[in-house]
């Protein structure tokens, strides 16, 4: 099982255990971050999922899509390793990928 290393707006660093075939979202919402919103339930129709992630680990991701690029455009704080946490699909190769929950709009 992949683990993540959540970072929440404190800057304190933890490790989940991420079940492969949940979205980050998921499982950083169970993991009990109550800062992580996701208002949408996973519909990238908001972006209060958003987090950095790990620029070691872009490559391994699925490319960002139109709806989750305009939601992204929403955000004063979107930086180049912005996403929705709900658009990254926790896969095997993402172990040990490192995302930090940004700052609330």
């Amino acid at each position: 099982m992949p683990k993540l290393i959540v970072v929440n707006r404190n800057g304190e660093e933890s490790t989940v255990d991420a079940e492969t075939g949940l979205s980050v979202m998921e499982v950083i919402r169970d993991g009990g971050y109550d800062e992580l919103l996701a208002l949408c339930g996973g519909c990238c129709s908001c972006a209060t999922c958003h987090v950095y992630v790990d620029p070691d680990f872009g490559d391994r991701l699925p490319p960002v899509g139109e709806d989750e690029d305009d939601l992204l455009d929403s955000s004063d704080h979107r930086k180049e390793n912005s996403r929705l946490s709900c658009q990254i699909p926790v896969a095997d190769d993402l172990d040990g990928m490192r995302v930090q929950i940004a700052p609330e709009d």
